[in-house]
């Protein structure tokens, strides 16, 4: 969010200005010329750090046609901030004093004069209004207008291989309009799309994993190939169900009866309730009842081919049935976003609040901070104080690349995870044993070896870091009240002395290797039929909406009353019995299971693929005793559920 406001005039400097002004008045020009350059409010992050002076290629023309949004401040945007921090905190007065979406509104939300002042000023710099929400206003003209209306001139910067438009300035809005002006967002038109995090392949040609598996941890040896660590190793998981991950999390009786859950991705899959319904009869889950899963979807979709719309759909169908299969009473909604984009997925978060559509929202999407401007973190951070105050909590996955050095050369954590008002998800590597019993869990990450052309060892052993849980230190977000005293100074104070948001802040199953069983319709090989079938997943992509639905089962256990945003009551149970402490070697020695894999990802016909994967590999990051940057507090033990009962 913006902090150390500043005023500028309109189009030159504040450098620039101070001479300039003081000279105006010693030669007595009349004060009325001070009206020609209004002071300006400076909209922070609007420039992109890409936007360089080197980077530069000149001015953007005049009649370039573009799209912007407005975001509107609020009429108290500091007391939501306030209110929201208390009305999360256990140990306030206002603790669960929610309010409803309508008063949320009536309360913080801009008022009619704002929206009106807003209006007036896009349209008479020459910009089209094309919408108005509770959240923004949305114009559209073209490059001349906007600089006119944001006061900083449009030029092309090259951004790696391509060229896109950003202000060659802070952009700014007259002084008059500071306190109706959250931020503008598409003055720059670099994308800014989300992905989601999982290890799906595209749905539109099938997906299927090749045996031989295991059907609880260590069910079945590999005794035919290399040892690993030392030791004969077993064959990777067919893929976890939801009884087994209930009773590894501790779900007792609990079934999330009168909880709604929601789940944001982008578009919407075709073929989801007969997905959810014929994998939770295949499966052992209760049967999907009339209503209990829903769909919110907009009027239209856009950026399919950009956002690889199909690939999607896999992961709306794991969100929605691993929700089920963990909290198989709770009613589901799922709110479909037009694209993948940021600006339309904050449509979608905006549904959930704006209609109270839950009180607990699965969100497993995200990208690279470095991608998240403070323009955009400014609006996802008011959509998630307004959900606050109204008693909903946002879940989302943390990543699947670990510290993001081999996907992005930077070490960093990803968005909107770092925001300090989501509650951050890491990922594991579980072991389910026989009878369903939790045995253990390590941090996910993976290091890839395959099997040498003799069959006698494994080529490079451990191999390479090919995946892991997202974690680390945020460079932009500071370190929240909730995180001090529980995370350590290391990675708190990595790269500032006041501290910095450390994700994530909670860990469920997420290693591919030890994931959970998914069915979906897909696409045959003919490239015409289309099937359900079955396949293992993984992700912080599945451990975000399996914490989602473990709250469920809280907030069901503390007799509906919703848990809201729930970080500050997760950090307060840190180092409880409430977790499981999870680290990197649980057992003494180094852990790795053993998989097989089709080639062309569906059947023998162009061979097999066997490799050993370890366990507990993540990138430069660790898990170890207490909290860590791979499963924060740690994963939900057997009194987790019940330690949300009010006494």
């Amino acid at each position: 969010m913006r902090s150390n406001r500043a005023k500028v005039r309109a189009g030159v400097s504040v450098a620039a200005t101070l001479p300039m002004l003081a000279g105006a008045l010693a030669l007595g020009i009349p004060a009325a010329h001070a009206a020609d350059h209004p002071l300006r409010d400076l909209l922070a992050g609007t420039k992109p750090t890409w936007a360089t002076a080197r980077a530069d290629k000149g001015a953007t023309s005049d009649g370039t046609r573009m799209s912007a949004r407005v975001y509107l401040r609020g009429r108290d945007a500091a007391g939501l901030a306030a209110y929201a921090k208390a009305v999360s905190d256990p140990k306030s007065a206002s603790y669960g004093k929610y309010l409803t979406a309508k008063q949320a509104q009536a309360r913080f939300g801009a008022t009619k004069a704002q929206v009106a002042a807003v209006r007036a000023w896009l349209t008479g710099a020459g910009l089209k209004v094309t919408g108005v929400t509770q959240h923004y206003v949305s114009v559209t003209g073209d490059v001349a207008a906007a600089e006119k209306a944001f006061g900083a001139q449009l030029h092309d910067f090259a951004k790696g291989s391509k060229t896109y438009r950003a202000p060659a300035s802070t952009a700014s809005v007259p002084e008059s309009l500071a306190g109706a002006v959250l931020t503008v967002t598409g003055l720059d038109n670099a994308p800014h799309m989300v992905t989601h995090d999982d290890r799906l392949p595209p749905p539109d040609t099938v997906f299927r994993n090749a045996g031989p598996f295991s059907s609880y941890y260590g069910s079945k040896t590999a005794s035919t190939l290399p040892e690993a660590y030392g030791t004969k190793i077993p064959y990777a998981i067919k893929g976890y169900t939801g009884k087994q991950l209930r009773a590894a999390y501790g779900a007792g009786t609990r079934t999330g009866k009168g909880v709604r859950v929601a789940i944001t991705d982008a578009y919407a899959s075709p073929t989801i309730a007969y997905d959810a319904g014929t994998y939770a009869k295949r499966n052992g889950d209760a049967a999907w009842k009339t209503g209990q899963l829903r769909q919110v979807l907009p009027k239209k979709y856009t950026n399919t081919k950009d956002c690889s719309a199909s690939g999607w759909y896999g992961e709306e169908t794991l969100d929605v049935e691993a929700v089920h299969a963990v909290a198989p009473a709770a009613n589901v909604t799922y709110v479909g976003a037009a694209s993948c984009t940021d600006a339309d997925l904050l449509d979608a978060l905006g549904k959930v609040v704006d209609s109270h559509l839950a009180d607990i929202v699965s969100n497993s999407w995200g990208e690279v901070e470095a991608a998240q401007t403070p323009d955009i973190a400014a609006a996802y951070d008011q959509v998630f104080q307004l959900g606050a105050v109204e008693g909903i909590g946002f879940y989302f996955s943390s990543g699947d690349d670990g510290d993001e050095v081999a996907s992005s050369g930077t070490k960093q954590v990803d968005s909107p995870a770092n925001s300090a008002w989501v509650t951050a998800v890491g990922g594991t590597s579980l072991a389910v044993g026989k009878d369903d019993t939790y045995l253990w869990e390590t941090g996910w990450g993976t290091e890839k070896a395959d099997l040498s052309a003799d069959g006698k060892s494994w080529t490079d052993f451990p191999g390479a870091f090919t995946s892991g849980a997202g974690g680390g230190t945020s460079k932009t977000v500071a370190e929240p009240s909730y995180q001090k005293g529980v995370v350590p100074d290391g990675l708190a104070k990595a790269d500032s002395a006041d501290g910095n948001r450390v994700v994530p802040d909670i860990a469920a199953i997420a290693d591919p290797n030890t994931g959970f069983l998914v069915g979906q319709t897909q696409t045959l090989p003919d490239g015409k039929t289309q099937a359900y079938s079955e396949y293992r997943i993984g992700g912080t992509s599945l451990a975000a909406p399996t914490i989602a639905a473990i709250q469920a089962l809280a907030q069901e256990a503390r007799g509906g009353t919703p848990i809201g945003f729930a970080n500050p009551a997760i950090y307060a149970k840190a180092g409880s019995k409430a977790y499981h402490d999870v680290t990197d070697n649980p057992t003494g020695s180094g852990l790795a299971v053993a998989r097989v894999d089709f080639v062309n990802g569906y059947d023998a016909t162009d061979g097999l693929a066997t490799s050993v994967r370890s366990l507990g590999k993540d990138s430069s990051l660790a898990a170890v005793k207490g909290y860590d940057d791979v499963t924060g507090v740690g994963t939900p033990a057997n009194g987790y559920v019940e330690s949300y009962r009010r006494h």
